[in-house]
């Protein structure tokens, strides 16, 4: 196996480790996906990728650049093979990756759709405290996601807020309104004010002389 390696071109071996790690973790990310797995950390890598842009729609995520990289890898692999010219195999391979990226993220748009879709009453999030997912601009300019538990079941939905500051990713937020359309309007949560410590005192009998 390290003599089949080594004997490749620089190009070849790049292309065979990229391949080899984006399937590994590409299996890992699929399988959390179908499977309900605790896929928190890797949401959590999504939410700080700034490029992600699209609400609903998200093109560049972490697991979509998983995709990408894994295709990149393959398909790369197989122009070498062919005797394709290193300048055309860069292209294809990056068309490919594209390609796949772009199918990535409308399954889980569409995935995303069908679990918020059916009985989900979006009233039912008031007055829930939730998180927030992909960052919200100040004063609804800039619509975000908020992780939230509604009807029993963890969900991400679309969210604005009134707040004059941008709620970023990690804040602690809660439903204050539902529009018309679905969206949430989310406050972050205020501190609560710690209540006031009982003290007791200790009286001190002196009437033992009266």
């Amino acid at each position: 196996m390290s003599d089949w390696f080594s004997s490749l071109d620089l190009l070849s071996k790049i292309y065979w480790l990229i391949a080899i790690i984006g399937s590994l973790v590409f299996t890992i990310v699929i399988i959390l996906a179908f499977t309900g797995g605790d896929a928190d950390e890797l949401e959590g890598v999504d939410s700080e990728i700034e490029g992600d842009a699209g609400i609903g729609f998200q093109f560049i995520t972490f697991k979509n650049l998983v995709g990408f990289f894994t295709i990149f890898g393959w398909s790369g692999i197989a122009c070498i093979e062919a005797g394709i010219s290193k300048p055309l195999t860069f292209i294809i391979s990056t068309f490919f990756g594209l390609v796949m990226m772009a199918i990535m993220s409308a399954m889980f748009y569409f995935m995303s759709k069908l679990s918020d879709s059916g009985t989900l009453n979006y009233k039912n999030a008031l007055g829930a405290i939730g998180e927030v997912y992909l960052t919200i601009g100040a004063s609804r300019s800039k619509m975000g996601k908020v992780t939230v538990r509604v009807q029993g079941t963890s969900r991400e939905l679309d969210a604005l807020t009134d707040s004059l500051v941008e709620l970023k990713s990690g804040t602690i937020i809660k439903v204050v309104d539902v529009t018309s359309n679905g969206i949430l309007i989310v406050d972050q949560t205020r501190k609560p004010i710690e209540p006031l410590k009982q003290h007791t005192y200790e009286i001190t009998d002196n009437a033992g002389g009266l």
